[in-house]
């Protein structure tokens, strides 16, 4: 069964759109692999019709059957029981999905995080920070390997309960960018990696775009960390809104340019978030946020010296003894679960 159908992925020239149309037509690869060329010419260019009737690739359907041999490796295809049912509601679900991990996970509640490349400091934690928290509600964290915002939302996923999935542009035995080939091994073993490219397909401009309608259509919603005006994550937002899908924003600084792509999202009618517990509202989800580890163990030291009164950064420092730095760090994760609020003057107080 995976020969027919890698038969006709495989096939060049014959892209996604025109394997829909095919398998729409026939019913399955067996019958498409079948068909004369007068049956196939009705859907597919003479070139296309030259390709899908020549012999395969032999060295192509081997290294691809070899590849599929590997623990962890499969391919999912239209006809499978598992095929998630999220992605046959958008308008050019693939045909086949190489899959590396957590096959399962795909038939999870899915959110998607996407921002920029070249994210701030601030703006990578809050991305780990959301997708931890998110993750720890139950949520998978979907998203596209890139550096900046993506990895963080891998990492936060991974370290949450729902893990993640990335949804990559190139080949799965090809890692883009290198950077993230250790991330990518550790989503390999806990978390998801999905491609709809065949193997060896290298990282060309247009396989972006095609990837981003994926991460889209799997997710329950978008959350947009940070974005440049004309980032490819406003893209991913717009195809969302097509699809149907929650699109979700992070305001920043009116003085950031790394905030306007977002800005411009929330003029559109995106939802402004401020914590997870604001995507959790919105998505009617039930399950409660997970506390974290540390404060699972005992009494949370920050919570306690917050005593009601509004109380600064400095002074919890010199209360709980923690450095600046890693009380900066859990604040931050108590406010995106709700548990507390930042006012003006860099004051925190509980919310009871």
């Amino acid at each position: 069964m995976p020969d027919t159908w890698l038969r006709l992925a495989l096939a060049p020239g014959v892209g996604n759109t025109s394997l829909i149309r095919l398998l729409t037509a026939f019913g399955s690869p067996e019958a498409v692999l079948a068909s004369g060329r007068s049956a196939l010419a009705a859907h597919l260019s003479c070139a296309q019709c030259d390709a899908l009737l020549a012999e395969p690739d032999a060295a192509q359907l081997d290294a691809a059957q070899a590849w599929l041999a590997q623990p962890g490796n499969s391919l999912m295809t239209l006809a499978d029981e598992d095929y998630p049912k999220n992605l046959l509601e958008i308008a050019d679900p693939p045909a086949v999905l190489y899959c590396k991990g957590r096959r399962d996970l795909l038939r999870q509640p899915c959110l998607g995080i996407v921002g920029s490349r070249n994210a701030t400091p601030q703006g990578v934690r809050d991305a780990e920070a959301f997708a931890r928290a998110l993750a720890d509600a139950g949520l998978t964290i979907v998203s596209g390997l890139a550096l900046g915002i993506d990895a963080a939302a891998h990492r936060g996923g991974l370290a949450g309960a729902g893990s993640s999935i990335a949804i990559i542009g190139t080949g799965l035995d090809r890692i883009y960018p290198a950077h993230n080939k250790a991330l990518a091994h550790q989503l390999a073993e806990n978390g998801l990696i999905v491609s709809e490219f065949a193997l060896g397909t290298p990282p060309l401009p247009g396989h972006f775009p095609r990837r981003n309608r994926l991460i889209s259509g799997l997710s329950r919603g978008v959350l947009v960390v940070e974005a440049a005006p004309n980032s490819g994550s406003l893209i991913t937002a717009r195809v969302a809104t097509e699809q149907g899908r929650e699109v979700f924003a992070i305001p920043g600084s009116i003085h950031s340019p790394l905030a306007r792509g977002c800005h411009a999202l929330i003029k559109q009618g995106a939802k402004l978030v401020e914590s997870a517990a604001d995507i959790l509202d919105e998505l009617a989800w039930q399950q409660r946020l997970a506390p974290p580890v540390w404060a699972e163990t005992r009494p949370d030291p920050i919570l306690d010296a917050l005593d009601g009164a509004p109380t600064t950064a400095d002074t919890l420092a010199q209360r709980t003894g923690l450095t600046l730095d890693a009380l900066s760090a859990k604040l931050l994760t108590l406010e995106l679960e709700g548990r507390i609020a930042s006012l003006p003057g860099g004051r925190y107080q509980k919310i009871h």
